[in-house]
């Protein structure tokens, strides 16, 4: 059994030697009216649905609780009183069966989805090292996969992580939360060189959002003053431009980590991995590079439990349990 609860999506999936059998996501609808997650109201509908939720997953999987041998949840990064509601239900639950627990890093779940599937049967896994692009609302890494729980950070956001640069920018163009999927859907229907917003270029292989949000919010700011509908006459190229830049932003960088290390084996995860621009660049360098490309399938892109599944069962194999003295963790502080 594996639990997700580090933001605003509560998850359970169950697994055998790997394989997902069942994984089971409950979003929470209350933020929309406040443009962005609310902690506080978070945690509260991660307790309204950690039971039906696993109760779901149990029932897809057929599996009987007391069939169990462990307990996998997210232990962090992630919002305190979200992370606390799916750590003290998997302790307690573990604790009522006599099972032992494992805790998973919220950003190495994400990379190991690569590795979750239903079945074998016509599933490619990356071979060891390769690098992968995790993108996500909180986090943007590139980080060097040595083995199923060794990884390597080569570089990270420094300020807005490019899911949160979407999110935000979003709400400046007058879209509803979470704005990045509308963003998203409506650049396809617009020109992506229509506005040119800039790429902010560090040294090294790390990121940097902030400029861009702000870039876009003072051209915004302008164009309205001139003309109150302009955001509505051009919100399409608008959508097109801004994703074109971030897209531009990451795949800068991954070329870059991708030459200095020699690695030809390429996968992205996290839930902007979902966005198709993204998908069909990376596609698109993958076949003129020579580059093979993994993508998580769509369900597993998203903060899901079976990610948390795949994660803690090769946790399992190596006997990394855990204590009932497990306290969650808030912020990113490495693969462990």
């Amino acid at each position: 059994m594996a639990i997700e609860s580090s933001c605003d999506e509560t998850s359970a999936a169950v697994s055998n030697k790997g394989k997902i059998l069942a994984n089971v996501i409950a979003g929470q609808k209350v933020h929309e009216a406040y443009g962005g997650v609310v902690p506080e109201l978070a945690s509260r509908a991660h307790q309204q649905n950690i039971i039906p939720v696993v109760d779901q997953a149990l029932k897809e999987a057929n599996v009987a609780k007391n069939d169990l041998q462990a307990v996998a949840f997210t232990n962090g990064p992630g919002l305190m009183g979200s992370l606390l509601v799916g750590t003290s239900f998997a302790k307690s639950f573990a604790l009522a069966l006599g099972i032992p627990i494992i805790e998973v890093n919220h950003m190495q779940a994400h990379i190991l989805a690569l590795f979750a599937s239903r079945e074998d049967e016509g599933v490619e896994y990356p071979e060891f090292p390769f690098l992968c692009l995790t993108v996500s609302g909180g986090h943007t890494q590139i980080v060097k996969v040595h083995d199923h729980l060794e990884m390597e950070v080569l570089g990270q956001t420094l300020d807005d992580a490019a899911g949160e640069a979407f999110d935000k920018i979003a709400k400046i163009l007058g879209l509803p939360y979470p704005g990045g999927p509308l963003i998203d859907k409506m650049a396809v229907k617009g020109d992506p060189a229509r506005f040119k917003f800039p790429v902010t270029r560090l040294s090294g292989l790390n990121f940097s959002f902030s400029g861009l949000k702000t870039a876009v919010l003072y051209f915004i700011q302008k164009q309205l003053s001139i003309d109150p509908e302009f955001i509505d006459k051009n919100l399409a190229d608008l959508c097109a431009s801004v994703q074109h830049t971030i897209v531009e932003s990451l795949v800068i960088k991954l070329i870059e980590a991708a030459e200095s290390e020699g690695i030809e084996h390429i996968g992205i995860a996290g839930g902007v991995s979902a966005n198709s621009g993204l998908r069909s660049r990376l596609q698109a360098e993958a076949k003129g590079r020579g580059w093979k490309l993994f993508i998580p399938p769509f369900e597993f892109c998203t903060d899901n439990a079976a990610m948390i599944a795949v994660t803690g069962y090769y946790k399992y194999l190596n006997k990394q349990f855990s204590t009932q003295d497990s306290a969650p963790f808030a912020r990113f502080s490495g693969m462990k």
